[in-house]
């Protein structure tokens, strides 16, 4: 089992990467705080009790850059002053940008810290990766700071009009792809002080992103459809924009249409393939407690009482929608959020269930947890 201890853990990385570790059965994710970084014996326990340091933790934004080069140049002295004072010599996987060779003080905060490192690395003979690393988009990041994605997807949900300064070509890498990088970087056994450049895994235009953002409002938010989902892109891109969606969006209630034959209604239009199932619930039973990484996946109650329950990974906020099958309703279940379903009627609760990819049972991508 290795420890691993992740700086920056409650940042947008930091939080995807130590969710994601915890689906390993060969890591042991060790808790790390802000608070540890102004707490020297803090920090030096901290150390301790890693096998590997994953250092995320930076400034990316200040009025003043000589604030943003110090700051970031002083994390790194702090984790290594830990581990000289306790004698301890982890390996450390360190985030690096591609603007470390470009003339400004955040991307020379980066290189420098590096360098630091690699001298520490080879005086301690311990181990250091450093990954430089391109653009990188997923939920919940945080708009106008992580990347233009995030901050096109917020602007886009709030109606707001986006900005193109400069329509030039990114270079992307999705927050998951990026933490398997940092997992396979992390289980290597080799002694060795590298450095090297991630892969990215899609090429495109700012107004090729911008285009399609707006697209999945016009789609989806605003005409219930979901979007062609079958390229990784666009479906990384899908999941980025539904986590900006806010909470009291759903439940979404169908339109029904009744005559004296009974009622009609469309249950899922979808410009992309998928698997549509239903069920039945007895009063008082729960289903579900369980949450996806990648799959969209759609619950539409259409007869009987419902309570539809969310939160998300490493949160305690549960969300709560009730619904009621004589106004059928839909909920769409984001990634990252454990989800079930409660029969709370005194009749049977039918649910259809609609998700973007057929069920495989060597990769299920369903995680339990209780909500």
């Amino acid at each position: 089992m290795i420890r691993v201890g992740i700086t920056g853990q409650s940042g947008f990385m930091g939080s995807h990467l130590y969710n994601y570790l915890e689906l390993k059965d060969d890591v042991e994710c060790v808790n790390f705080e802000k608070r540890y970084f102004n707490d020297d014996s803090l920090l030096q326990k901290f150390v301790k009790k890693c096998d590997v340091i994953v250092h995320l933790a930076a400034m990316n934004r200040h009025d003043n850059p000589q604030v943003i080069y110090d700051t970031n140049l002083n994390l790194v002295k702090k984790i290594t002053k830990a581990c000289d004072i306790e004698a301890v010599s982890p390996k450390i996987v360190f985030s690096s940008s591609t603007q470390e060779e470009r003339d400004n003080l955040y991307g020379k905060s980066k290189k420098d810290g590096r360098i630091y490192l690699e001298q520490w690395a080879e005086k301690n003979k311990s181990s250091l990766s450093t990954l430089i690393i391109p653009n990188v988009y997923g939920p919940f990041g945080k708009p106008y700071y992580n990347s233009v994605v995030s901050t096109f997807c917020y602007q886009v949900i709030n109606n707001e009009i986006p900005k193109i300064d400069v329509d030039g070509q990114l270079s992307l890498i999705y927050v998951n792809e990026l933490s398997e990088v940092f997992y396979q970087d992390i289980i290597k056994t080799e002694k060795q002080v590298i450095s090297y450049n991630v892969k990215h895994t899609a090429t495109k235009k700012v107004t090729e992103i911008l285009t399609l953002v707006t697209s999945f409002k016009s789609d989806y938010l605003d005409n219930g459809v979901v979007p062609d989902l079958r390229d990784s892109f666009h479906i990384n891109l899908f999941n980025t924009f539904t986590s900006f969606i806010p909470i009291d969006y759903f439940p979404r209630k169908y339109t029904k249409h009744t005559d004296q034959r009974g009622s009609f209604v469309e249950i899922m239009r979808a410009n992309t393939s998928g698997q549509s199932s239903y069920s039945t619930t007895k009063p008082d039973i729960t289903r579900g407690n369980h949450y996806h990484t990648r799959k969209v996946e759609r619950f539409a109650v259409i007869s009987g009482k419902a309570l539809i329950q969310l939160r998300k990974v490493n949160s305690n906020e549960v969300i709560n929608y009730y619904l009621d099958g004589s106004q059928p309703a839909y909920v769409d279940m984001p990634i990252w959020f454990t989800h079930n379903i409660k029969n709370i009627g005194d009749t049977e609760l039918i649910t259809l269930f609609w998700i973007n990819e057929p069920f495989d049972k060597n990769d299920p991508d369903t995680y339990f947890e209780i909500v």
